[in-house]
C-alpha cells in the first residue's frame, strides 16, 4: 500500500495542470463528435446520421430529448436483454437498476465498459481534490469504507447482469484492488440492509480505515449502528476511525445533516467531499468547500446540456450547453453519454454557480417540484428553509418529506405537512408550529411565488415521527439502504397519503 499514495500524488499533479487548461465548451464539443464518431453504426445512429453530425447545432437539431420510457418503448424493450449494437456498439452486459423515487418504477439503465472506465477516472478526480486540500494525504494506506446496496446481482442471460451500481462495481472490482475495500464479498452480498448495516458496525472498527462513501442520510444510520455495537466507546469518527482522512457523501442534499456530521467528524482530521455519482455517469465532484458549487467533469465521456426547467416538456425548449450557460438559471440536465444515452433526461436539475470552470448545485429532481397551490417550490427552497429552520431551533434532522394537505370539509384552507424524524431530540409537540412558522418565514423570502399564495394557505404543519420511521416506511415499500432515497417534496398525492398515513400511526404508537 506504501507505493500507491507517491503515484496517486504524481498523477493528481498532472491531472490538476490538465484542469487548469481546459476551454470547457471546446472539450464538451470533442467528446460529443468522439461519442458521435463511436455510435455512428449502431441503429440509433445510422436513424439519427451521427455519421454526417458535424456540430453541436446539428446534433441538437438531429437527437431529440427522451425520457427513459421513450428508450425503453423505442429501442431497448424488444431485444432486452441482449442489448447488441442498438444504441452504443457492442453487447451491453451490466444495467444499473434504478426506480424514481415517486414513482417506484425500475428502471434499466445501461452500462458500458466505457462507462465502467470513465466512472473510475472520476473517483479518480475525487483523489485529486482531496490532495489539493490534503497534500500530506495518506489516503491509499488505509482501505475506503464503501456503504452502498447489495452485491448480489440478477442474471438476465448468460453473461448479462443487473443490480445496484454499488454491487456491479463491487463485482467488477479486479482482485488485487479488493483488499483495499470494506466491507468484503460476504457482507457486500447480503440483501438484508438491516444485518449488512449491523455487520459493517461491529467489524469497521476493526480497520484501517481512512474514507467512508455514502448517502447522507444511510451514513447517519451507520453512525448510529457504530453506536449501538461499541458501547461506551464514544460517538464520534475517532472513536471508531483514528486514521480516517475523507468523507465522501452525494445523492442528496448535505445542508440538512451538516451539523451532524461536524458533530460526527469533531477531533478528527477528515474532511468533506460532495460529488454527483449518478447511474448515468459521474457527473460532478466538489473542488472547493461545501456549497461552493461541484465542478462539472467535462472531459469523461459525457456531454452535457441544460434546459430551463420552465420549458421543459415544451415542442421546443431552448438547449443549452457550456458555451452559453448562464449562472442562476435552474436547468433540467440532460446527457448523452459512452453506454448509449443520447440527450436523455435524467431527472435532475442543477444551477450553475460558475461558468468557467463550471461549477453548479444540484436544486433537486424534476418530480420534486410541489405547487399543489401554485407556490412553486423547488427542492433547494425547502432544503434551504429546513436547514436553517432546524438549525435554529437546535433540531438535527435524520430525514423528512414534504407534500400537500389539500382542502377538506375539517380544514377549508390547503397547506404543506412537514414528515420530520430528528436524531439529537423529541421536541414538544406545542412548539412544532414555532418551527412551521421558521420554515414558512424563509420560504417566504426564497420563492415570490410561494410568498404571494401562502397566505391563503394554513401555516406549515409539522409531525414529528420517531426515530427509524423513515427506514420501516422505505423497507415497507422495500427501498432501504443502498442508493434508494426517501423523497423529499412528494406530489404524488397517492405516494404521499400513504406515508402518512404511516407516519401517524409510528406518531401515535410512541404516546
Amino acid at each position: 500500500m506504501q507505493i500507491a499514495t507517491p503515484l496517486l500524488k504524481a498523477y493528481a499533479r498532472r491531472r490538476s495542470t490538465k484542469l487548469a487548461s481546459f476551454d470547457t465548451a471546446d472539450v464538451q464539443r470533442r467528446v460529443l463528435l468522439q461519442l458521435l464518431r463511436r455510435a455512428r453504426d449502431t441503429a440509433f445512429g445510422r436513424a439519427h446520421g451521427f455519421g454526417s453530425i458535424d456540430s453541436v447545432e446539428e446534433f441538437q437539431k438531429r437527437v431529440p430529448i427522451r425520457t427513459y420510457e421513450d428508450f425503453w418503448r423505442d429501442y431497448w424493450q424488444d431485444p432486452f436483454p441482449n442489448l447488441n449494437n442498438v444504441t452504443w456498439p457492442g453487447l451491453i452486459r451490466y444495467f444499473c437498476i434504478t426506480s424514481g423515487t415517486t414513482t417506484g418504477a425500475s428502471k434499466y439503465i445501461p452500462l458500458s465498459t466505457a462507462m465502467e472506465r470513465a466512472n473510475s477516472r472520476a473517483g479518480l478526480d475525487v483523489l485529486v481534490h482531496h490532495l489539493a486540500a490534503k497534500p500530506k494525504s495518506r489516503l491509499l494506506d488505509g482501505k475506503a469504507l464503501m456503504l452502498g446496496g447489495s452485491s448480489a446481482l440478477t442474471e438476465h442471460a448468460p453473461g448479462i447482469f443487473s443490480g445496484d451500481l454499488s454491487g456491479i462495481v463491487a463485482k467488477r472490482t479486479p482482485w488485487w484492488a479488493r483488499a483495499r475495500y470494506f466491507p468484503p464479498p460476504d457482507i457486500a452480498l447480503l440483501g438484508d440492509w438491516d444485518v449488512k448495516l449491523s455487520r459493517i458496525a461491529e467489524q469497521g472498527p476493526g480497520e484501517d480505515i481512512r474514507s467512508i462513501s455514502g448517502t447522507p442520510s444511510w451514513l447517519v444510520f451507520l453512525i448510529q449502528a457504530l453506536v449501538q455495537a461499541h458501547p461506551g466507546r464514544g460517538a464520534r469518527a475517532v472513536d471508531f476511525f483514528p486514521n480516517l482522512e475523507l468523507l465522501v457523501h452525494g445523492a442528496i442534499n448535505f445542508a440538512p445533516y451538516e451539523a451532524q456530521f461536524a458533530e460526527f467528524l469533531a477531533g478528527s482530521h477528515a474532511e468533506t467531499r460532495e460529488v454527483y455519482p449518478a447511474s448515468e455517469g459521474f457527473i460532478a465532484v466538489a473542488d472547493r468547500g461545501n456549497g461552493e458549487g461541484l465542478r462539472l467533469i467535462v472531459d469523461n465521456g459525457l456531454f452535457f446540456e441544460f434546459v430551463p426547467m420552465e420549458e421543459l416538456g415544451s415542442e421546443s425548449p431552448t438547449r443549452h450547453w457550456l458555451a452559453d450557460i448562464e449562472t442562476g438559471v435552474n436547468y433540467a440536465l440532460i446527457l448523452s453519454n459512452n453506454a448509449g444515452l443520447w440527450s436523455y433526461q435524467i431527472g435532475d436539475t442543477v444551477r450553475f454557480v460558475d461558468r468557467d470552470p463550471p461549477r453548479l448545485l444540484i436544486t433537486g429532481r424534476t418530480s420534486y417540484y410541489l405547487s399543489a397551490f401554485g407556490e412553486h417550490l423547488i427542492a433547494e427552497e425547502v432544503e434551504t428553509a429546513v436547514a436553517e429552520a432546524t438549525g435554529k431551533a437546535g433540531l438535527m434532522v435524520g430525514d423528512y418529506s414534504v407534500g400537500a394537505l389539500f382542502p377538506g370539509e375539517e380544514d377549508p384552507l390547503g397547506g404543506h405537512l412537514y414528515i420530520m424524524e430528528f436524531t439529537n431530540a423529541h421536541p414538544d409537540p406545542a412548539t412544532l408550529p414555532e418551527l412551521g412558522a421558521a420554515i414558512d418565514e424563509r420560504l417566504r423570502d426564497l420563492n415570490d411565488d410561494y410568498r404571494g399564495h401562502s397566505s391563503a394557505l394554513h401555516p406549515p404543519r409539522v409531525l414529528s415521527v420517531p426515530p427509524g420511521t423513515f427506514a420501516d416506511w422505505m423497507r415497507r415499500r422495500g427501498k432501504l439502504g443502498g442508493q434508494h432515497k426517501v423523497p423529499r417534496l412528494v406530489s404524488d398525492r397517492e405516494l404521499f397519503a400513504d406515508l402518512r398515513g404511516f407516519a401517524q400511526q409510528a406518531a401515535a404508537a410512541e404516546h
